[in-house]
């Protein structure tokens, strides 16, 4: 096998990988100047990885549940950190907040700088009251100082989440946003939209307000009976997502989790996408939304609420609408008011590829990425290099004393 000759950059995630984090497969998989390996406690159901590049402290056996565990409570991984110390890596990239903390001491052990990407929850949780938070995260939360002190540098996915890390008092020098970004080649029209179909795509939990969705849907179908309300995704709450649609909506599908091609495909398909995402009691929210960013590289006029940081994916009156935050009647009525007008489906999907391109692109998003690794890892040299010559100069001193 040829060595990969750029610099490592190690990709960390606790749990490897969910179906739900494309975003992170997609940003490590478009990296050019650096070589992506993969890093975590396991491998769970979810995205293919590759194994020769992907590194866990555990196999799932029960030695390697007590590896986790003396990793979680001590932050020790020795296997792991040999492994990884053996590729020379120049940056650890952890996502999310507490996998950011959890990953501090390894990065610590490997002697690179630590780049933190906080998504959503991650930042806006601010009721524990209310929020079924594991362990993990109650630890990063009760320990974050330590975080915002000592890794080099965090990345907001919106300006929104920005302002949430600071309000928690993360340094204002440390915190930078940063799009993902959108592959825009795959995600690009082809068919193009084949019936009334109004499409949802993401978890089914209560931030995603698939229930709003499926009221204004009543509301809709009242006025365009053909119109139906297809939604991708799984959660806690399907069961009752169903009951609610079988008792008021005339046309729908539940497709459950679906993979990427799929997902594809009935975005193409599909007239509008509609995700309307809510501000939950913990305080949890929608941080961006990709999703919005990948229905509009199809060229989707987006229906949602002004919630969190959608209105930074999603631009009002230009790509699509977002009704105030829990009006199901003004959901309905955008909703219908596309679904009756072709010409403004096709304005408002137009601009929303316009804007993906020019805001949103992966190639270009993951190219400025690398200009921030290469900043922080020549800063970092900097830095040990001045603490070394520091150290010089002091001893040059004490010996002509």
């Amino acid at each position: 096998m040829t060595l990969d000759p750029r610099p490592t950059v190690v990709i960390y995630r606790d749990d490897l990988l969910y179906p739900s984090e494309t975003f992170i497969r997609s940003q490590a998989g478009a990296l050019r100047r650096f070589a992506p390996v993969y890093a975590g406690s396991r491998r769970v159901p979810g995205l293919d990885l590759p194994l020769e590049t992907t590194y866990t402290i555990s196999k799932g056996d029960t030695e390697g549940r007590v590896r986790e565990v003396l990793f979680k409570l001590f932050g020790i991984a020795p296997n792991l950190e040999q492994q990884l110390r053996a590729l020379d890596p120049v940056l650890l990239h952890a996502h999310f907040g507490w996998d950011g903390f959890r990953a501090l001491p390894l990065a610590q052990r490997l002697n690179v700088p630590l780049i933190v990407t906080f998504h959503g929850s991650d930042a806006t949780v601010t009721d524990l009251r209310y929020a079924k938070t594991y362990y993990g995260h109650r630890r990063y939360l009760a320990n974050k100082g330590k975080l915002q002190k000592e890794a080099s540098l965090f990345l907001a996915v919106s300006e929104f989440i920005r302002r949430k890390l600071l309000e928690q008092g993360f340094p204002d020098d440390k915190v930078l946003v940063h799009y993902i970004g959108v592959d825009t080649k795959i995600f690009s029209p082809q068919r193009g939209e084949s019936a009334p179909i109004v499409l949802f795509v993401g978890r089914l939990m209560e931030r995603k307000g698939a229930s709003y969705l499926i009221r204004a849907m009543a509301e809709v179908q009242q006025e365009h009976p053909e119109a139906e309300l297809v939604l991708i995704g799984e959660g806690s709450l399907r069961r009752d997502l169903e009951s609610q649609a079988k008792n008021s909506l005339r046309r729908y599908k539940f497709l459950g989790a679906q993979n990427s091609e799929v997902v594809q495909e009935w975005m193409d398909r599909a007239a509008v996408f509609c995700a309307p995402s809510i501000t939950t009691r913990s305080g949890e929210t929608e941080g961006f939304g990709i999703v919005f960013a990948e229905a509009q590289a199809f060229q989707k006029p987006v229906v949602s609420f002004a919630s969190g940081g959608i209105g930074e994916a999603v631009s009002h009156g230009e790509t699509g609408f977002l009704a105030p935050e829990g009006d199901w009647h003004a959901l309905a009525k955008y909703l219908a008011t596309l679904l009756q007008n072709l010409d403004l489906r096709r304005k408002l999907g137009i601009a929303g590829r316009q804007r993906v391109l020019r805001l949103f692109d992966l190639k270009k998003q993951t190219s400025l990425l690398e200009d921030i690794y290469e900043g922080v890892c020549e800063r970092e040299i900097c830095s040990k290099s001045a603490c070394e010559m520091s150290v010089k100069y002091q001893a040059g001193e004490a010996g002509t004393k």
